[in-house]
């Protein structure tokens, strides 16, 4: 119970300011915000609670922070936030039909690991960035954090983005000076966005959020469970985060898949050395997302009324592991590290092509320099 604990608090206090900041750059108002992450919290309290009590199986759930971390660079597109939310809703189903239709599946899972790294990576890079040039601009708020954080590396290395968040919570409330109001119905509450739908949020949102969703969270996730002796049929859990999705989708939350990091600690050995009695870690994080959640107005409030830079160097603290982990995973094949260079350093641009953002161009430029790269088998010689 403890240890699902732990993941809950660990996964919510390191990413909730880059969920925050990625619903706020893609055109939500700080409400909308809030009830987005509310949102997000209660599904996960749900799904982590219903499925680990029913199959007796450590299988935990948490949000797309490489997803998030994606949003924060796309903007806002034409239609607004309710554009945003149609994308959400077109991503669930995406999700859902990829439990359903096993082609779909096999399709995303042939897509080189190390151009699925490659491109996370370049997508992570500019927000990585950020506490760097949040020094250069508030440098007396940026570099308690930064002191922080790396003296967590050092004598508590879990807690360290914990930590930072902690003393970013500390300088906020020293320094931030809300306008008159702002907490006036911080008290949760869900706002419905009625959805609507373009294709220029569904080219540049929807699909690029479901392939990193795929690639860096439910495929990852799966592989964590199995290395920790739980075997599991994707189907269920891809349909399940689906639809949770698409439900959490209309209060403005982002997508919902299988956990990858904290699910390490939910189904390994510091869960319990038996691994029949680990099932309760997921839904003890369950619980706690819920109680996590109703925090989310009162978050929101400081995090609109906070400088943006500050904000994104916490979540860029947050997401230097990933970077490195990205890194490492995209360079390591070095038949293929030409293709994944190009992957990341196009992804990493930004560029825009016919209304189609980087992230899905550096994936097909890296696809298409592979198998140009590509050496044909020899022939096979009899005798």
């Amino acid at each position: 119970m403890m240890a699902g604990t732990l993941a809950a608090i660990v996964g919510y206090a390191s990413t909730f300011t880059l969920v925050l900041a990625a619903l706020t750059a893609a055109g939500a108002t700080p409400a909308q915000a809030g009830s987005g992450l509310m949102a997000l919290c209660l599904g996960l309290g749900v799904l982590n609670v219903a499925v680990s009590a029913r199959t007796r199986t450590p299988i935990s759930f948490a949000w797309s922070t490489p997803g998030a971390a994606f949003l924060l660079t796309v903007g806002e597109p034409s239609g607004g936030f309710p554009a945003v939310v149609g994308a959400f809703l077109v991503t669930a189903l995406l999700i859902v039909l990829t439990g359903l239709f096993r082609p779909l599946a096999r399709l995303v899972a042939a897509i080189p690991a190390s151009l699925a790294n490659a491109m996370l990576a370049g997508m992570l890079l500019t927000l990585c960035l950020a506490p760097v040039e949040a020094v250069g601009q508030v440098p007396a708020m940026a570099l308690p954090i930064l002191l922080a954080w790396a003296l967590g590396l050092r004598f508590a290395r879990r807690y360290a983005v914990p930590i930072a968040v902690l003393v970013t919570g500390i300088v906020l409330a020293i320094t931030t000076h809300l306008p008159p109001g702002a907490l006036e119905g911080t008290w949760p509450t869900l706002s419905f966005v009625v959805p609507g739908f373009s294709l220029d949020a569904i080219v540049r949102i929807s699909v690029p959020l479901y392939i990193v969703t795929m690639a860096s969270q439910n495929l990852p996730g799966l592989a964590v469970l199995r290395a920790n002796g739980v075997i599991v049929n994707p189907a269920g859990p891809f349909v399940l985060t689906g639809i949770a999705s698409g439900v959490t989708a209309v209060f403005g939350s982002i997508t919902t898949n299988l956990a990858a990091i904290t699910a390490a600690i939910c189904a390994g050995p510091e869960a319990h050395p038996d691994p029949s009695r680990r099932w309760p870690a997921p839904v003890a994080a369950g619980a706690t997302y819920v109680l996590l959640g109703l925090g989310a107005s009162l978050a929101a409030a400081f995090v609109a009324a906070s400088p943006p830079i500050l904000i994104q160097a916490v979540a860029g603290l947050a997401l230097l592991s990933s970077l490195a982990t990205a890194l490492a995973a995209a360079l390591a094949d070095e038949e293929q590290r030409l293709p994944a260079i190009l992957t990341f350093v196009a992804t990493a641009s930004g560029i825009t092509v016919v209304g189609i953002g980087a992230p899905f161009w550096g994936l097909v430029g890296g696809i298409a320099l592979l198998l140009l790269l590509r050496r044909p088998k020899a022939p096979a010689h009899a005798g």
